[in-house]
């Protein structure tokens, strides 16, 4: 089974700053667009942002937009999601997921198991 593999989340005050990762063994990303989801506890799961094949940008939610960013590396078969400015609403595990190919299209056939996101004072 093929699986992503997210990073770099933590404990952060409000104000701070993280970087996610999302990489794969098995699974060369660059050949798929690249989406970060969220839940938060008692909330469903929603796309955050989402990144082509050709490293176009499509917005999931309006709340991170200007504080959010992703990107990708493809030597290093890795796609980040900078977070600036955390609010205690972002608090959620993070996922990151294939979009589809090329394009990000919300087909989301592999998925890592997440990483916790927590901002607090």
């Amino acid at each position: 089974q093929v699986q992503l593999v997210e990073s770099g989340g933590g404990l952060v005050q409000p104000g701070g700053s993280l970087r996610l990762s999302c990489t794969a063994s098995e699974l060369r990303l660059d050949y798929y667009a690249i989406g970060w989801y969220r839940q938060a506890p008692g909330k469903e799961r929603e796309g955050v942002l989402c990144i082509s094949s050709s490293r176009g940008i499509t917005h999931y939610t309006e709340s991170v937009k200007g504080r959010f960013h992703i990107s990708r590396d493809n030597a290093k078969n890795t796609v980040y999601l900078q977070m600036n400015s955390l609010k205690p609403e972002d608090t959620a595990v993070y996922y990151c997921a294939t979009d589809g190919h090329h394009a990000c299209t919300g087909r989301n056939d592999y998925w890592g198991q997440g990483t916790q996101v927590t901002v607090s004072s």
